[in-house]
């Protein structure tokens, strides 16, 4: 049902990672030269397939395993772009201003914190249903 509580988890999901994409955070190096960027093909996939997924995953509310699966495949998505994140901040020289980086590289782990709460309601669901059966 769309009113359950992990749809909020999710919700809060897709926002989290659509306020990423608004106020992703432009790197330039001591040159002037942009190092990471939103429109980078990577990163916006990586941003975009994320969210079209956890939309998916609200909108198959009936078949909460493959809602679990979607999740999962998600938050992997979620630790790749972070993992692009810190790749491309580690691999910057030395004279890049990191404090400009912003707290846009965060947006993913809170992503991540949401998808793992709604994978618990999903999980407690289920088992509150396979309880039920085997009543029946």
């Amino acid at each position: 049902m769309l009113q359950r509580i992990q749809t909020i988890y999710l919700i809060i999901s897709i926002l989290v990672m659509g306020a990423l994409y608004v106020w992703f955070p432009v790197v330039r190096d001591a040159a002037g030269v942009t190092v990471i960027e939103r429109s980078e093909p990577l990163v916006f996939g990586l941003i975009f397939v994320s969210i079209a997924l956890t939309i998916i995953s609200i909108l198959s509310f009936k078949k909460r395993q493959m809602q679990f699966v979607l999740n999962r495949l998600t938050i992997i998505l979620n630790f790749v772009l972070l993992g692009v994140f810190v790749y491309r901040s580690l691999t910057l020289s030395g004279e890049t201003w990191v404090s400009e980086k912003g707290i846009g590289v965060l947006f993913p782990i809170i992503s991540i914190v949401f998808l793992v709460l709604a994978n618990k309601a999903i999980k407690r669901d289920e088992d509150l249903v396979k309880s039920v059966d085997r009543l029946r």
